[in-house]
């Protein structure tokens, strides 16, 4: 069985289809956006090692021409050299303006293919095949394209559309336990931000959720197209972020800041600082006095019941500079007037976007956070 979810920007409207088996049927799913009936993959080399072979059969099967370009894994090919390989590998292939770019891979691959997309040529279509499970409920859906630099994550970028998203639940089931669960933060991110019942969900199905069994695809499948239909329906109401798509950052300000600060090596996974980002969302929320402590000491319990750190002292990549930190945070995007802008919250369910955040308690909360 599988599920389709649509992304109503009119004319720009697209599927995210959800289900086990969908790798096979790429082929025939994608045919109708291949108008040259030419399709260029994007991908690393370890998904590549698992999947390709079945990618490339499909392709062929349904008569399209294919070309691949591998790259290799992590966060480090999404830089300035990675788009600029990616893009030169592209247009010595012979790109056309009409062929289909296929980004098959995690969210670094989906971001860096995306963004190529947008710019090669002035624009080609493009088909997101997100093959962990944070690039199935997050980071392949809505559009937003982007690399990082030294100055902070996702900052050269823009935002461009695919024409499809095809996410086969099937293949997580060769994903490492750690990027699953890395993957399950943007999943809980969703419970936080403004549905109480569906984190309460969360709490009682993670483990089943999280557990590699075939038990675990009915929960998997029910959260992944909860996600997906959440996302889709904030993106549909606020493509460009100019309001309520800025509460789906839950957490990743401080997020974006943690992994910048680790010069993104590897050592920290997006997902993990988004879980850390979040405990410390509700932590400074409570701080302020805008939310319970009660719900904060919930939602890091959950998490680390989950398996996560959310103490900045244990994260991969500590010790963290608290002055460092916040420095990376007032150069997030959603700033503006060189004003910092937070998502914070009054409780489970209840995030708010908060203007003109006070850097001096920040500051303060901080260093409290980092000392050791």
């Amino acid at each position: 069985m599988s599920d389709a979810v649509n992304v109503d920007l009119g004319a720009r409207s697209y599927d995210v289809l959800i289900g086990q088996g969908l790798l096979a049927r790429v082929g025939e799913l994608i045919a109708p956006f291949a108008k040259t009936k030419r399709v260029f993959i994007v991908t690393d080399q370890n998904v590549a090692r698992l999947h390709r072979p079945a990618l490339v059969a499909t392709l062929d099967a349904a008569g399209l021409k294919n070309w691949t370009i591998t790259l290799p894994p992590g966060e480090g090919s999404k830089s300035f050299s990675g788009l600029e390989m990616l893009t030169r590998h592209l247009l010595q292939a012979g790109v056309e303006r009409s062929d289909l770019i296929i980004a098959f891979g995690g969210g670094v691959i989906g971001d860096l293919a995306g963004l190529a997309a947008g710019i090669v040529k002035r624009g080609l279509d493009f088909a997101q095949i997100p093959t962990t499970l944070l690039a199935q409920v997050d980071s392949s859906v809505g559009g937003k394209t982007a690399i990082d630099t030294p100055e902070g994550k996702n900052l050269i970028g823009l935002f461009h559309q695919p024409r499809l998203v095809i996410a086969d639940t099937g293949v997580l089931q060769t994903l490492p336990e750690r990027e699953l669960r890395a993957g399950y933060a943007e999943i809980v991110k969703i419970g936080l931000i403004n549905d109480a019942p569906f984190f309460e969900w969360c709490e009682a199905n993670a483990a089943a959720f999280l557990a590699q069994a075939p038990a675990a695809q009915a929960p998997r499948q029910h959260a992944i197209r909860h996600a997906v239909a959440a996302k889709a329906a904030i993106v549909a109401a606020d493509e460009r972020e100019a309001g309520q798509r800025a509460l789906l950052n839950l957490g990743h300000t401080f997020a974006h800041a943690l992994e910048a600060h680790s010069a993104y090596d590897g050592a920290l996974l997006h997902g993990e600082a988004v879980a850390a980002g979040m405990s410390l969302a509700f932590h400074y929320s409570a701080k302020l006095g805008l939310a319970p402590r009660t719900d904060a000491d919930r939602v890091t319990a959950h998490l680390t019941a989950a398996g996560f750190i959310t103490d900045l002292r244990k994260l991969p990549g500590a010790p963290f500079d608290a002055q460092a930190l916040a420095k990376l945070m007032a150069a997030d995007k959603k700033n503006e007037s060189a004003a910092l802008t937070l998502i914070l919250v009054r409780g489970i369910g209840q995030a708010f976007v908060q203007k003109r955040a006070d850097e001096i308690s920040l500051l303060a909360f901080l260093e409290e956070q980092t000392h050791v």
